[in-house]
């Protein structure tokens, strides 16, 4: 298959699971697809909620001294955690990378998959992974990260799609073409006039704030005044179309 880079997954961290997953779920209409153990042997513990064919993931410590354990204290718990690519070729990728001056974190691998994770540091703002699943480039095939039967949990009836990530930064142009040479993507402009990434299944926009974190996520939903409702009765706290969830902005679109 010819070379491609889609969104597979974001990642988000928090103190615990609870009560965050069960709030993205309820307030979305998401349900939870999988909780990986693989991921106790870095201190972990996560579950995932695909949002149409992009995996929600949110990953918690369990001990002191893990890396979403930094990051936490490090951000206050405030930006998403990981952008996770799928593509065909992840060492490639990383080579890329490496030959940016980009540093390999974790290489994971767990035939038929297969994983190369970026230094947060080096990639700024969030973690960028590369994966590839042997034998299935189908969106909607396996991919043993979601568990076995993921697909089975796809839900539209409330939350359509993940649309779009925004990305904070005080160079937003400069971190634009950054990841740009990362995932290899050229930037562009909105409609916005802000810069972003085009990716076959989602978006990357870049915008101006003081710090360089995953600011939100935005979602097409079937109806965005039922999910907002929603969102107050779990008292979070609203502003038009988006609210504060997981350390993340959510805006919603219809």
């Amino acid at each position: 298959m010819a070379g491609y880079m889609r969104l597979r997954q974001i990642c988000l961290v928090a103190p615990q699971l609870e009560p965050l997953i069960s709030d993205i779920a309820g307030i979305m209409g998401l349900s939870v697809c999988y909780r990986d153990g693989n991921v106790a042997k870095y201190g972990l513990e996560n579950a995932l909620l695909p949002v149409d064919t992009i995996l929600l993931e949110v990953v918690a410590p369990l001990r002191d001294g893990t890396a979403a354990g930094r990051f936490i204290a490090k951000t206050g718990g405030r930006g998403g955690y990981m952008a996770i690519f799928c593509c065909d070729d992840p060492d490639a990728r990383a080579r890329n990378a490496n030959a940016m001056g980009v540093r390999t974190a974790n290489t994971i691998d767990h035939p038929p998959y297969h994983g190369v994770q970026l230094h947060p540091r080096d990639c700024r703002a969030a973690f960028i992974e590369f994966n590839h699943t042997k034998g299935s480039d189908d969106i909607l095939g396996t991919y043993p990260p979601a568990g076995p039967n993921w697909q089975e949990f796809i839900r539209k009836d409330v939350t359509q799609a993940l649309t779009a990530v925004e990305i904070q930064s005080p160079d937003p142009q400069g971190l634009a073409e950054h990841w740009g040479k990362l995932i290899g993507v050229e930037s562009d402009k909105a409609d916005s006039g802000e810069t972003e990434l085009k990716l076959p299944n989602a978006s990357f926009r870049f915008v101006k704030g003081g710090a360089e974190i995953m600011s939100a996520l935005e979602f097409r939903v079937a109806d965005v005044a039922s999910v907002i409702h929603a969102a107050r009765e779990k008292g979070l706290a609203v502003a038009g179309n988006e609210f504060l969830l997981g350390g993340v902005t959510f805006r919603l679109a219809a």
